[in-house]
């Protein structure tokens, strides 16, 4: 606490904040962040990547992330989206959606990968993220999860992928890092084994994967105070109210 700070009393919220309950209101604490048994398993972080071709540079791009991930100390799952329907489609007991829903549980990070096309993010981009839910009872799969983004161009440099799952992280409440990386022509950054060659390009992706597991190892363990909100904690108490309420009837 800084020199000069007082913590606000009830009364004191009373005459200065009315709107709140002050039951409910917390002030941040620095020692609530830092968690008293931090996790000692590896960093769990699955990969996605938007393209069914056969040779795709968005695969063989995050099978890079990948690489670079474990080499990191990281554990990697990688979702192959191949069959799998668009969304509501199906119902989502089918077998691919229900894969892909048990990887964003299991997951602490992910990596999204998609190729820029018509400007955008490719469907089957979309169509993954579109299968996790935001809530599925009372587990959100992807709240306070780390997130990085990377993108492949045909043609010059862009970051209209990118920039657009930048917003899809922020709608699934995620932490994006605030690194990224695009690769302008694809089809010269990778060999005939489809490993990436050495180049600035490759220089970020190591970048980005250093940030994505730096974020992932800092915010993990703090992740439920993290995204501890008062307006949930309001609608909480309010629903418990009325189910007590009821009962008593």
């Amino acid at each position: 606490m800084r020199k000069g700070t007082v913590l606000p009393t009830a009364d004191l919220l009373a005459q200065n904040l009315p709107q709140i309950d002050a039951a409910l209101f917390a002030v941040p604490s620095l020692e609530l962040l830092q968690a008293p048994a931090p996790f000692d398993h590896a960093p769990r972080i699955l990969l996605l990547y938007g393209s069914l071709r056969e040779r795709s540079f968005s695969r063989l791009l995050s099978e890079e992330a990948a690489r670079l991930l474990q080499a990191m100390g990281a554990e990697t799952r990688t979702f192959d989206p191949t069959d799998l329907p668009l969304a509501d489609a199906v119902p989502d007991s089918h077998p691919k959606v229900q894969e892909l829903r048990q990887l964003a549980q299991w997951a602490e990070g992910m990596v999204w990968t998609s190729p820029e096309r018509h400007g955008a993010m490719t469907g089957v981009m979309k169509t993954q993220i579109d299968w996790i839910p935001l809530t599925d009872g009372a587990v959100r799969p992807t709240q306070g999860k780390t997130l990085a983004l990377m993108q492949v161009s045909g043609g010059s440099q862009s970051f209209n992928a990118v920039n657009q799952l930048r917003v899809l992280g922020r709608w699934m409440r995620m932490l994006t890092i605030p690194n990224q990386s695009s690769v302008a022509k694809a089809f010269l950054e990778f060999d005939d084994a489809g490993r990436m060659k050495p180049s600035a390009y490759y220089d970020r992706v190591v970048d980005v994967m250093e940030e994505l597991v730096k974020f992932t190892l800092l915010t993990r363990s703090a992740s439920p105070y993290l995204t501890d909100r008062y307006s949930e904690r309001r609608e909480s108490a309010e629903a418990l109210s009325k189910r007590v309420n009821q009962r008593s009837l």
